[in-house]
């Protein structure tokens, strides 16, 4: 790799033609964010081999490298993937390692390298569920995910060489790739795709990281054999339900797609590895094909909270407009997986709105995801949650949970929090451009700053300049579509900002020590719905910059249940920040009024002229980020309140 490329999860190569590059120095080191991921460092990432252990996905590896000794082959766990965790726990160890490579951590690393390397076959296949004796391989192509744990290894070596140096694990993935390219394509044993995508971006990642182009054409192959039908019977492995081609996304090449499809990470990885191979081919009939889905998905199918996937049913994209508040499943991995084929699209294209949809994922659709304590996640990720529901998907429900059977997303949340701070910067040949609003130091080859901010609890970002060259540079900060009022200054004195596709744009002959301030205005703001979401009409949302709000009932006067009141417009908004709470959050406080009971007799119906037309007592409501929800009683929560006065 080039010296000057970041040592980050996307590195398009020397020959690609992205708009923007990640930054080369991207650290950050305090404020929100940092909290968060020292959690994700102190705790989830060195907590990981224990639940691993405990879930049985290192004793599948032992039980694998173990084959020779004549042991008797035993898989532990319910699902083929198990092999998946591992991966992901260790690129997310191996990005932190990058932070602090003398840590105890790279021990843990090394013995998890050295045990994947014991457990690969001879011939370069892995997937312990395979060589443990689970079915003969390549044969169960729609459920048995051998090329997806395969895409997760190869991203996890990648890490593992960007992170340290070494070659091992590189290697073996290079090996698992090579054998994979022997086996698929046109004229070989198998001419298919797998049911789950995630080798395509992982192997154009591999690409990047060796310089082998059969690397990337091996993607590309992936890529353009999806949506020919080649899995539209896959009922493999005892599955008595066919969930139909676009389930796959195998129904439409992406070329010609004109809607996102199917399961939410399925299609979402899919489209990432799709974003890579227009970064590195420059093809704009692809381009077009990813900024026409991205818009489907953004415009149609996407919760306020920045999650995706409305149904539980084959945790997949629902109808048009289809966003029900409480059937939300929103998946942890779905938010991930669209935070990653949106940060390739802001490389792809220079555009701020793909780091718009970054920003709030991050904040609310992702970080709900992940507990407080570093120790608890989400699976599923509701808008609305009842005092007394009993809906539950086995342990992947709306309940924050130590560890899940199918255990997709702690690992990956893992994994974006270690490697988060290689989403905030990108450089140009003009300049430097900031996606996101996080402390720290953020630069390229010649301009590079440091950032202090409060954000997104307030809204002033300082940027001091460090380094810069003899020449003039332009220094780009996103300006968040929520908000409606900044100033800019440069060097204290007021600037006329030139905005451009979501850009404020500077453009000067830096000096180091140059300070540019930017103050977003960051209030409490109410929010409705679009008007074709039917599950919410009638309904308004809080949010205060980046962040979605909503009401808990531990927070309210004796309790209340969020879902017996109604919003009151006609009070404003106010704010404060209590102490302590939930790790000193901003609430907002708002007016309600207690919606009237129903009908004096055993049946609730009313006719319309005879129905209540106002509401009861006034009481005061607090609300909370919603990223923070979950992390203390149980009890209900919503995030679209009924508007007082409206007749849904």
């Amino acid at each position: 790799m080039n010296a000057t490329q970041p040592a980050g999860p996307v590195c398009p190569g020397p020959g690609a033609s992205p708009v923007l590059r990640s930054a080369a120095l991207c650290r950050i080191d305090g404020g929100f964010w940092a909290e968060r991921r020292r959690t994700n460092a102190e705790v989830s990432v060195p907590e990981g081999p224990r639940c691993l252990e405990k879930a049985g996905n290192l004793a599948n590896l032992r039980a694998a490298a173990e084959r020779s000794t004549g042991a008797p082959p035993v898989f532990t766990g319910d699902f083929q993937f198990q092999d998946s965790d591992v991966y992901k726990w260790l690129e997310a160890a191996c990005w932190q390692l990058a932070d602090d490579p003398g840590s105890e951590l790279a021990a843990e690393v090394e013995r998890t390298v050295a045990l994947i390397s014991a457990a690969q076959r001879a011939d370069g296949y892995l997937q312990t569920y395979y060589q443990l004796g689970g079915a003969q391989e390549w044969t169960e192509l729609g459920w048995g995910h051998e090329l997806y744990c395969a895409g997760h290894l190869m991203q996890a070596a990648v890490a593992h060489h960007r992170a340290t140096g070494g070659r091992r694990l590189l290697d073996v993935a290079c090996r698992l790739a090579d054998h994979i390219d022997s086996v698929f394509g046109p004229g070989k044993q198998v001419d298919a795709v797998c049911g789950h995508p995630e080798i395509e971006t992982a192997l154009i990642e591999l690409y990047r990281a060796t310089d082998e182009i059969r690397y990337l054409d091996l993607a590309r192959y992936f890529l353009d054999r999806r949506g020919h039908g080649t899995l539209a019977a896959g009922a493999d492995r005892g599955h008595d339900r066919d969930p139909g081609a676009a389930y796959w996304q195998d129904h439409t090449p992406i070329r010609e797609a004109d809607e996102v499809a199917g399961h939410a990470v399925r299609q979402l990885y899919l489209l990432a590895g799709a974003a890579d191979l227009a970064i590195e081919s420059g093809e704009p009939g692809l381009r077009h094909a990813l900024e026409r889905l991205w818009h489907d998905m953004v415009a149609t199918r996407t919760y306020l909270t920045g999650g995706v996937g409305s149904r539980h049913d084959w945790e997949s994209f629902g109808d048009t407009h289809e966003l029900p508040a409480d059937r939300a499943y929103a998946e942890t991995c779905a938010a991930i997986a669209s935070v990653h084929f949106s940060w390739r699209m802001a490389l792809l294209t220079g555009d701020a709105r793909y780091s718009d949809l970054v920003e709030r994922t991050l904040f609310n659709g992702f970080l709900s995801g992940v507990g407080l304590d570093g120790r608890t996640w989400m699976y599923v990720n509701p808008l609305h949650h009842r005092s007394r529901s009993q809906e539950r998907f086995g342990d992947q429900s709306a309940h924050r949970t130590p560890w899940f059977r199918c255990a997709c997303c702690p690992p990956n949340a893992m994994r974006l929090l270690a490697s988060l701070h290689h989403y905030v910067a990108t450089t140009d040949p003009g300049g430097l451009q900031l996606h996101q609003y996080a402390t720290g130091a953020y630069g390229g080859e010649d301009l590079t700053v440091r950032v202090a901010t409060a954000y997104p609890w307030q809204g002033t970002v300082t940027v001091t300049v460090e380094q810069a060259p003899d020449t003039s540079r332009t220094l780009s900060l996103r300006l968040p579509s929520w908000c409606t009022d900044h100033t800019l200054t440069v060097n204290d004195v007021a600037t006329h900002d030139r905005q451009e596709n979501g850009w404020l744009r500077v453009t000067r002959r830096f000096r180091p020590g140059d300070t540019i301030r930017l103050d977003l205005a960051i209030r409490p703001r109410l929010t409705v719905p679009p008007p074709l979401v039917d599950a919410v009409r009638g309904c308004a949302a809080i949010e205060r910059g980046p962040l979605v709000y909503c009401l808990e009932q531990t927070d309210q006067p004796g309790r209340l249940d969020p879902d017996t009141v109604a919003l009151d417009l006609t009070e404003p908004l106010t704010e404060q920040t209590p102490p302590g709470l939930l790790g000193n959050v901003v609430t907002v406080g708002a007016t309600g009024r207690v919606l009237p009971g129903g009908g004096p007799g055993p049946w609730p119906y009313q006719r319309h002229d005879r129905a209540p037309r106002e509401e009861g007592a006034a009481v005061r409501l607090t609300a909370v980020p919603y990223c923070a929800w979950a992390n203390r009683e149980p009890g209900a929560m919503r995030v679209w309140v009924p508007v007082a006065g409206s007749r849904r």
